[in-house]
């Protein structure tokens, strides 16, 4: 995985939780940023100086795709993880499949348009 660099970006003044960014700072770390803005920061973005947009996380009750998710999983179709997965879990070894049956049900499933 990627290491983002270290925002270094100033507060804004009128509130003490709240990060500014120029624009050009945010064009050259935008992950870091949205990496802040994930965590629950909000930061201006500034254009000479000058706030011009505010980055916000999205609240959860908010996010289409979790509801879309929430609709899917109150019809049975979905269900909902409990916890986050625990670090480093795609990092591991995948299982074996010597008679390639999980490509062979993958390609049938997508031949029957299921």
């Amino acid at each position: 995985m990627k290491k983002t660099r270290k925002v270094r970006s100033k507060r804004y003044p009128k509130d003490a939780g709240k990060r500014t960014a120029a624009v050009s700072e945010l064009k050259a770390g935008l992950s870091a940023y949205l990496a802040r803005v994930k965590a629950g920061e909000e930061v201006v973005v500034t254009d000479r100086g000058t706030p011009v947009a505010k980055l916000v996380p999205i609240p959860r009750d908010e996010d289409p795709e979790m509801e879309r998710m929430r609709r899917l999983a109150a019809q049975g179709l979905l269900r909902l993880p409990a916890k986050a997965l625990p670090p480093g879990f795609w990092d591991g070894p995948l299982p074996e499949d010597p008679g390639d049956s999980v490509l062979k049900a993958l390609l049938e499933d997508r031949e029957t348009g299921r």
